[in-house]
């Protein structure tokens, strides 16, 4: 047995694997606040009881949480001090001097996360090369301990300049606190973000500190938990690069775990990618609070090593707090099924960017709720079923929602009820469409050359409507749709990536320096995956490097060979930056140098393939379960509803149509055409264009 958890804004998803049988199980319960810890153990004991499964048969279990994001965002970590070289303790204010929107004459630059009067100057200098200019004092290490202890900080981050090329008195610093303070929790940047450019690096080493008290913490409670209900197995985490890595590893860099719960919906599109044949996939992720897009390009995710957090505008780039770290190239795109629709100043209707979340959630929730909202506005519309929201066990108020949107929206704007509701739908769905394209286009790729996969609560609601106005080939949604992130824990590998910045001219690169560098980076990453439990023949490297034209001021990532590097591969590797450079940019400079900046070795594990036989969690009798008025836009349609579990594969559907399942409700619009796959994914084909 494998069990996976999803920690959402509004619902905790779960999926219990059955590896023998290849049975699927699913369950889904709302998030708990401020602690999700008792959501998580209310979920966990009502699924395994719902199929009389014992926690103790469960061998591994995969967990993926928005707790470090939401600790970021709401300013909720530890008191953290940053310890740099003197004269430098400005820097994550100082930033890049940029601003993300440069004609706001009161904008707000995001805030570090650690205050002036806490960054504290120590001795000591490094240059670029490695060659220690000014040894460290110990005098100067003493004096920063009882600022330390003065100053009641919880966590020390640890960023001194040109560690990356030479880490010994970052790690003469964080030995001496160690000794000295052995209470605080210290990170160093050597071992965070071993990476060139001070200020990412300052404020990734500064955010890992912030966070670690808590995450650790919260890790080993979540560990004592599930040992008092009897499990004795194994405990991976989700990270944001949709890699496994075990508690002791995120709890040392739980940065890491900034994007692991959608990153498992990434990494569950990989999988059917592989099975299904269908090379490239836009993953479109639509939960309770959010709605996220990533590409699967030619069976693979889009990695990137660009990310920020905590953004002051959601949607601007340069407002956040940047963070260098591996993560899958991600955009939010949208709103969830808990975001507000409202008038503006200017009357016009808008949708988010805020939550009703799980508390108190929708209006139709009634749990106190009087705004309206999506989920709201798609009951209204018919798509949703008030007796069978999440298979039956939650009730939806139609009344409720009917008099919020009248309230709110439709009596304001002198429109129908109906009129409203579809007019939210349809911005949602406009909105989200136009950021995918968006996205597809900057990487120089063709959208309607992408499948949408749509999973998420609220991701096979919208689906359909935003596949269409993409001009997408195919709309695939999965068996389990409403907790897939959490399916793709199961399917995601162990893995541990090792980065190393050394700056060079590749055709005048020192291959003696690099080699030694790359085999030890490969050794340590081996280590620690060989520490899960894995044997050496399960590990598979990856190597890729950073490279840019010479003079450029940002890198693209480009596949280097495996095994020792000389002169000889300088042609395979120029020819893999090229054809890089140009599907990025659409075209190449010829005649001018390439530099890499920064090596990385991925050692990951198998990819778990487990054989699915089912994936439904209970039998049904008949599949066509009635009909329900649905609102398509021009009127209301009478319009069958479909039960997925009795849904035989190769039948054929036409639209339009509701096809229901506990997790999830599939809204299939006019001049359409369903078929189900042997696998039970249901493949929807529009027979006309938006």
């Amino acid at each position: 047995m494998r069990l996976g958890i999803d920690i959402g804004g509004t619902f905790t998803d779960l999926v219990l694997l059955d590896e023998a049988s290849g049975l699927w199980r699913y369950g889904k319960t709302l998030t708990t606040y401020p602690d999700p810890t008792p959501g998580i153990l209310e979920g966990v004991q009502t699924l395994m009881q719902a199929h009389g499964v014992p926690l103790s048969a469960v061998r591994t279990l995969v967990h993926g949480t928005t707790w470090v994001t939401n600790a970021v965002i709401e300013r909720k970590g530890a008191r953290t001090a940053l310890v740099t070289n003197r004269g430098f303790e400005d820097v994550l204010e100082i930033g890049r001097e940029m601003r993300y929107d440069i004609y706001d004459l009161f904008i707000d630059m995001p805030k570090p996360l650690v205050p002036r009067e806490l960054r504290i100057g120590i001795s000591g200098r490094v240059d670029r090369e490695g060659q220690v200019r000014e040894e460290l004092e110990e005098s100067s290490l003493k004096v920063l301990c009882q600022r330390l202890t003065e100053s009641g900080v919880e966590a020390v981050a640890v960023c001194l300049l040109h560690s990356f090329a030479n880490p010994s008195h970052e790690q003469q610093v964080g030995q001496y606190l160690q000794t000295h303070l052995p209470h605080l929790h210290v990170s160093l940047s050597c071992e965070t973000m071993p990476e060139i450019r001070e200020y990412e690096r300052s404020s990734a080493v500064a955010m890992n500190a912030y966070v670690q008290p808590l995450t650790s913490r919260y890790l080993l409670e979540l560990e004592k938990t599930l040992s008092t209900l009897g499990y004795s197995g194994i405990i991976h985490i989700m990270v944001s690069s949709g890699r496994l890595t075990t508690l002791t590893g995120a709890a040392r860099t739980p940065i890491q775990l900034l994007e692991s719960g959608p990153a498992g919906g990434t990494m569950a599109a990989v999988a059917i990618s592989r099975d299904t044949g269908l090379p490239n996939i836009l993953a479109f992720d639509m939960g309770g609070t959010t709605a996220k897009a990533s590409l699967v390009r030619a069976q693979e995710p889009e990695i990137t090593h660009h990310f920020e957090a905590a953004r002051e505008r959601r949607f601007k780039k340069g407002s956040g707090l940047p963070v260098r770290i591996p993560v899958i190239d991600m955009i939010e795109i949208g709103a969830g099924g808990g975001s507000i629709a409202r008038l503006n100043a200017l009357g016009l209707l808008t949708v988010g960017p805020d939550s009703a979340s799980s508390i108190p959630g929708p209006a139709c929730y009634g749990r106190g709720g009087k705004e309206t909202t999506v989920t709201d506005a798609d009951l209204i519309l018919g798509f949703l079923n008030a007796d069978y929201f999440l298979g039956g066990t939650m009730k939806l108020d139609r009344a409720a929602a009917i008099e919020a949107m009248k309230t709110r929206i439709a009596d304001p704007l002198g429109i129908s009820v109906e009129e409203a509701a579809w007019g939210i739908h349809r911005i949602v769905n406009e909105n989200m469409a136009n950021a995918a394209r968006v996205h597809i286009l900057e990487k120089g790729l063709d959208p309607r050359s992408f499948d949408l996969l749509a999973f998420g609560g609220a991701g096979p609601v919208h689906a359909f409507q935003v596949a269409r106005l993409m001009h997408a080939p195919r709309l695939l949604i999965p068996g389990g749709a409403g907790v897939l992130s959490a399916r793709g824990f199961l399917v995601s590998p162990v893995a541990s990536e090792e980065i190393a910045s050394y700056l060079c001219r590749i055709d005048r690169a020192d291959w003696v320096h690099i080699n030694d560098m790359l085999q030890s980076m490969e050794r340590k990453a081996s280590d620690f995956v060989l520490s899960s439990g894995l044997t050496a023949t399960d590990l598979q490297v990856r190597r890729v490097a950073d490279m840019r034209y010479l003079g450029q001021g940002h890198e693209i990532n480009v596949r280097i060979p495996t095994g020792p590097l000389s002169a000889e591969a300088l042609p395979q590797i120029l020819t893999n930056f090229a054809a890089e450079y140009r599907l990025r940019y659409g075209r190449t400079i010829p005649g001018m140098p390439v530099e890499a900046v920064t090596w990385r070795v991925l050692v990951s594990g198998p990819v778990p393939r487990p054989e699915a036989q089912e994936v439904r969690s209970q039998a049904a009798a008949h599949t066509l379960k009635g009909t329900r008025p649905v609102w398509f836009g021009a009127g209301w349609i009478q319009t069958p509803v479909y039960d997925r579990y009795a849904i035989p594969p190769g039948m054929h559907l036409p639209g339009p149509c509701i096809i229901e399942e506990n997790e999830s409700t599939t809204v299939v619009g006019p001049d359409s055409r369903v078929q189900v796959d042997t696998a039970r994914n249901i493949l929807i084909e529009m027979l006309k264009p938006a």
